[in-house]
């Protein structure tokens, strides 16, 4: 669904390798760097499993001298972190991501990414959602005007960023005691970074005296302006906030960043709520490509990544909630017997299924029991059941069962084609 929705889109897959050179990633990441995973070969060169797909993509077009691309790549990455199963953290994981790079009009591939997302997270029914919108000119900017330090805003960043995480006296408080930050200072970050909202937030903004002396400030206000009216057109805007304490701490990210979060989990009537943080982010990145360019040509890119291991915890806390059980395979047909020494006649069955294009599966034994066989269906999630026995052999047909229901009929061998794709079609 996820893929579909990338080529839906114009997107074109692109694969890369799953290390690269460590200098290629290094100082890319903020805090996050420590995360990376080194590797070292034979001949002493130095190398790192990929953090990411968002930086091999930037070097593959810097190295291929690419101007302008739609790319979707489906691939695994690696993260020295604690890996915490039940909220879908892992230290191997996969991420889907699209990215648009090129020079166009403002705002016209953002917009498009978040529309994407939408259609994403709605076609996958994990519940309701939320998606933050920020700009990272917006940060930098709301530090420069609080007074932090130019040297310090990366690592201001990287605590603004844990705000989904922790409370705000909790992030105060590492800004103030473990990175030095004065406390009147951080105060005047909270003012803002604790605001959100839409449209009228931008126009709020738009009247800051302090912000508004920022000329960075201004444009970005003016592309969020922008965003907005397009997001509107694509019928999404009420699934998006202007968040300010929205920072994404990677380091990157040069203009509009988002994150989508679910605004309830799947295990909502417990009395301590699942949290498994954000399901989808992205943004903005126009000078990475640059760094990898010999001669600091730039190609501006916008992209989004889908956590995909975080969306199926979701999907399997909602099935268990309600009672479903995860299907691990696509098999539409069982092929079953009653009786014994009719191996024979499951294999050729089966093979005619196949043929058909048909799912379809048997147990790998001579003369199994027919309760073991519907109960490999139920435990499977099977739908169907073909049967096949000394009645139907001689009779010149075959029973069909619906395994949720237990019904049972009767077709014609040369009919069976036909009423299995009907059936299934009509599930």
């Amino acid at each position: 669904m996820v893929v579909s929705c990338f080529k839906r889109h114009g997107a074109k897959g692109l694969d890369t390798p799953a290390f690269e050179l460590k200098e290629m990633l290094t100082e890319k990441y903020g805090e996050d760097s420590g995360l990376i995973y080194d590797l070292k070969d034979q001949g002493g060169e130095l190398l790192s499993l990929r953090y990411d797909l968002t930086v091999p993509f930037a070097r593959y077009l810097a190295m291929n001298k690419i101007k302008k691309m739609k790319r979707y790549h489906v691939g695994k990455v690696w993260r020295r972190e604690s890996p915490t199963i039940v909220q879908g953290r892992y230290r191997e994981f996969c991420q889907c991501d699209f990215d648009i790079a090129g020079h166009f009009d403002p705002m016209i591939p953002d917009a498009e990414c978040l529309k994407i997302m939408c259609e994403i997270l709605n076609g996958l029914e994990i519940g309701d959602f939320l998606i933050k919108v920020n700009d990272r000119r917006i940060v930098n900017g709301v530090f420069a005007v609080c007074g932090v330090p130019e040297s310090k805003f990366r690592t201001i960043c990287s605590s603004i960023d844990k705000l989904d995480k922790m409370s705000w006296e909790d992030v105060r408080h590492e800004m103030v005691t473990k990175k030095s930050l004065a406390p009147d200072v951080a105060d005047r970050i909270g003012d803002y970074v604790q605001l959100h909202g839409g449209v009228s937030l931008i126009k709020q903004l738009f009247q800051d005296p302090r912000l508004t002396q920022n000329k960075q400030v201004l444009e970005s206000l003016g592309d969020l302006k922008l965003l907005f009216e397009y997001l509107t057109l694509f019928g999404i805007s009420e699934k998006i906030s202007f968040d300010l304490s929205l920072a994404r701490g990677l380091d990157y990210y040069t203009g509009v960043i988002y994150e989508a979060v679910l605004l309830q989990t799947p295990n909502q009537a417990a009395e301590k709520p699942l949290s498994l943080g954000s399901v989808a982010a992205g943004g903005r990145y126009d000078n990475l490509v640059g760094m990898f360019d010999s001669k600091g040509h730039r190609v501006p890119c916008v992209g989004l990544s889908i956590g995909v291991e975080r969306i199926f915890s979701i999907v399997e806390q909602r099935m268990k909630m309600f009672g479903k059980k995860v299907r691990t395979t696509e098999t539409q047909v069982f092929v079953a017997t009653p009786q014994k020494n009719f191996l024979k006649e499951r294999l050729k069955l089966i093979a005619e299924l196949w043929d058909a294009g048909i799912k379809a599966e048997l147990l790998y034994k001579n003369n199994p029991k027919l309760l073991t066989q519907l109960h490999y269906c139920e435990d499977m999630g099977i739908p169907l059941v073909v049967i096949i026995g000394e009645q139907e052999m001689k009779d010149g047909t075959i029973t069909l069962r619906s395994v949720a229901s237990r019904k049972e009929v009767a077709i014609k061998r040369e009919h069976l084609v036909a009423e299995i794709e009907k059936q299934l079609s009509d599930s």
